[in-house]
C-alpha cells in the first residue's frame, strides 16, 4: 500500500529566488546604461569594453532568471515531479559562462603581468565606486539565496563586485604611486577565487542530477528516528534524493503488523518534516511476507 505526501513550502523557495535573479537583472542592466554614459563621458575605450562584458552578463542572468521562473510551474503529467531541476539547468549556464569569461581574464591579466598598461585613474575611480554599490546591492540580495541557481547568480555577480573593488584599489593606488601591476595581479587572484566557487557549484550540482542522498541528511539519523516509531518492526527500501537541493523526496518500505496504517504514515511523515522532506512514499508490508514490488 503506498502513501505520497506532499509540503508546498518550497513554492515560496522558488518565488522568492525567481524575485532575487529578477533585481540582479534589472540593476545589472541599469549599471550598463550607466557604465555606457561614464565612458563616453570620460572618453574611456575600457570602461565601454566592460560595459559590452555587462551586456553579456545581462544575458546571462536572463537566461538564469527564466530557467528559475520556468522551475516555480506545478507538475503535470509531463514532468510529474514538476519543474524544479529547471533551475539546476540555469546553475549549469551560468558556470560555463564564468569559466569562460574567468579563462579570458586570466589570459589578458597573463598578458598584462608582462606588459602593464597605463590606467585612466580618476575616470575609473568614480565608476568603480558606482559598480561597487549596484553590483554589490544584486549580491546583497541574492546572497540569502539558497538555491543553486542563485549561488551561481550569486558568483556571477560577485566577480563583477570584486572586479570593480580591484578597480576601485588600482584607481586610488595610481593616484599616488605608479604601480600597473597590480591591476592584473588582483584580476588573477578574483579569477581563481570564481574558479573555485564555481567547482564547489558544478559538484552539488552534478551531485543533485546523479541523485545522490542530499549532504544536509544524515540518512543513519534518520532511520534511527524511524525505528523508533512504536508500530514500525523493521525498514527497508529506503531511498533519499532531492530535485534540486531544497525539495527533498524520501521512498519507504515499512513493515508493520498495525491495524492503524493512516496514523502509522503520518508518524513517519511527522519524524521527515525536519529533515526537510517535502515528498513521502510510504509502502506498508505485514511481517513474515517477503518484499515483492520495488525492492533492491
Amino acid at each position: 500500500m503506498g502513501h505520497r505526501h506532499n509540503n508546498h513550502h518550497s513554492h515560496n523557495h522558488g518565488d522568492n529566488a525567481t524575485k532575487n535573479i529578477s533585481v540582479a537583472f534589472f540593476l545589472n542592466l541599469f549599471f550598463v546604461v550607466v557604465e555606457v554614459i561614464g565612458g563616453i563621458f570620460t572618453n574611456s575605450i575600457a570602461i565601454l569594453s566592460d560595459a559590452l562584458h555587462d551586456f553579456g552578463d545581462c544575458l546571462s542572468l536572463a537566461v538564469a532568471w527564466a530557467f528559475q521562473k520556468k522551475a516555480t510551474q506545478k507538475r503535470d503529467h509531463k514532468y510529474t515531479y514538476g519543474y524544479k531541476r529547471f533551475s539546476l539547468l540555469g546553475s549549469i549556464f551560468l558556470s560555463g559562462v564564468l569559466v569562460v569569461s574567468s579563462a579570458f581574464v586570466l589570459i589578458e591579466a597573463g598578458k598584462r603581468l608582462f606588459e602593464p598598461q597605463e590606467v585612466n585613474a580618476h575616470g575609473m575611480l568614480w565608476i568603480a565606486i558606482v559598480g561597487v554599490i549596484i553590483n554589490g546591492a544584486a549580491a546583497l540580495r541574492l546572497k540569502k539565496g539558497s538555491s543553486l541557481n542563485e549561488r551561481a547568480v550569486f558568483l556571477h555577480i560577485m566577480e563583477d563586485v570584486l572586479g570593480w573593488v580591484a578597480v576601485l584599489i588600482v584607481s586610488i593606488v595610481m593616484m599616488f604611486v605608479n604601480l600597473p601591476i597590480l591591476d592584473p595581479i588582483l584580476s588573477i587572484a578574483i579569477s581563481i577565487w570564481v574558479l573555485a566557487n564555481v567547482y564547489r557549484n558544478m559538484r552539488d550540482t552534478f551531485k543533485i542530477m546523479l541523485q545522490a542522498t542530499p549532504d544536509s541528511i544524515d540518512i543513519t539519523a534518520l532511520e534511527v528516528k524511524l525505528n523508533t516509531i512504536e508500530d514500525i518492526i523493521s525498514i527497508h527500501d529506503l531511498h533519499l534524493w532531492t530535485m534540486d537541493g531544497e525539495s527533498h523526496i524520501m521512498t519507504l518500505h515499512a513493515v508493520s503488523d498495525t491495524t492503524n496504517q493512516e496514523q502509522l504514515k503520518h508518524d513517519i511523515i511527522d519524524i521527515a518534516k525536519p529533515f526537510h522532506i517535502d515528498h513521502v512514499t510510504i509502502e506498508i508490508e505485514n511481517p513474515g511476507i517477503d518484499c515483492q514490488h520495488n525492492c533492491d
